[in-house]
């Protein structure tokens, strides 16, 4: 009977021992108490407790958490009533101050989150608002970061989730940005208009110098070929003369061809170009010449040579 007793005391033991055997795991801390008041802060790893006597206050993760917090009433400078509601990033830093710095902290933490919000946004216009979400999440991270330190809660990020403004204040925008839109594509409109009248213009413009260039350039070639026929003009006439001073009377031949050579050349250009009236002068000369030479051939005009 007593072995009995004993293997059952001894059984009792072992288990109390075994349940007594605690393995914290990663990224876990557990908090524990002795006599009701805080002994210790186990880390990962293999811990044994004092049965009776030390006992788990809390086991807190060391994970990183994201708590979403239903939409809060708020109330901007402007007096505009939206619903906002955040996202708050953080990490338990201080599991005894986690454990014994507040009731509650999430509790803790949407009610100062809710608070500054509204503190925020009441300095803020509508639209201001509603571009400003960096400016409000670095505002919102500072305070809780600071309010929550004696926690043992580090604040790591904040997020406006969604900005709800009332039905007749989204109406109105809607109908804003209708309003943007229509102006923008009016101005694209006129500025498309404005950019094909002036390429208009402008090839309008290099096609009237295009064609001023091209008349001057005609011009210039029609003067220099009026200027070269006046050249062969005076060459031919300077040419028939020197042949006919050079022919004796009796060259009728040379003295024929050398002013039907300068008559053809003359009358070719007669009609577009003025002769000098010394030129004309000595055609006239030339012409009456020949006239002598073809009324008597044999050259006896004895009252004409006179």
């Amino acid at each position: 009977m007593g072995w009995i007793i004993l293997w059952a005391l001894v059984l009792i033991v072992v288990v109390v021992i075994i349940t007594n055997i605690k393995i914290v795991p990663q990224a876990h801390a557990y908090v524990m108490e002795r006599l009701g008041a805080y002994h210790a802060t186990w880390e990962t790893g293999l811990h044994v407790k004092v049965p009776f006597i030390d006992r788990i206050a809390k086991k807190v993760s060391l994970k990183e958490q994201v708590i979403d917090f239903p939409p809060q009433p708020v109330i901007t400078k402007d007096n505009v009533t939206m619903q906002i509601d955040t996202v708050v990033y953080f990490q338990i830093t201080d599991p005894k101050l986690y454990a014994y710095g507040v009731e509650r902290p999430i509790s803790a933490i949407e009610n100062l989150s809710a608070t500054t919000l509204r503190n925020i946004i009441g300095e803020l216009e509508l639209d201001t608002t509603l571009t400003s979400r960096d400016v409000i999440n670095s505002k919102i991270r500072i305070v809780l970061d600071e309010a929550t330190d004696a926690w043992g809660i580090k604040v790591n990020r904040v997020e406006l989730k969604n900005i709800l403004p009332p039905p007749a204040i989204q109406d109105s925008m809607e109908k804003q940005m209708k309003a943007e839109r229509d102006r923008r594509a009016i101005i694209l409109d006129a500025e498309g208009q404005k950019r094909s009248a002036i390429l208009i213009a402008e090839g309008q413009k290099e096609a009237a110098i295009l064609a001023a260039d091209a008349q001057k350039q005609s011009h210039i070639l029609e003067a220099e070929g009026e200027a070269q026929a006046i050249m062969s003009v005076q060459q031919a006439l300077a040419d028939s003369l020197k042949l006919l001073n050079d022919a004796a009377p009796s060259d009728r031949v040379i003295a024929l061809k050398s002013l039907e050579a300068f008559q053809k050349a003359a009358d070719g250009k007669a009609t577009k170009i003025i002769i000098p009236s010394e030129i004309q002068s000595l055609a006239g000369l030339a012409t009456s010449v020949k006239e002598f030479f073809t009324d008597d051939p044999q050259g006896e005009k004895p009252n004409r040579a006179k």
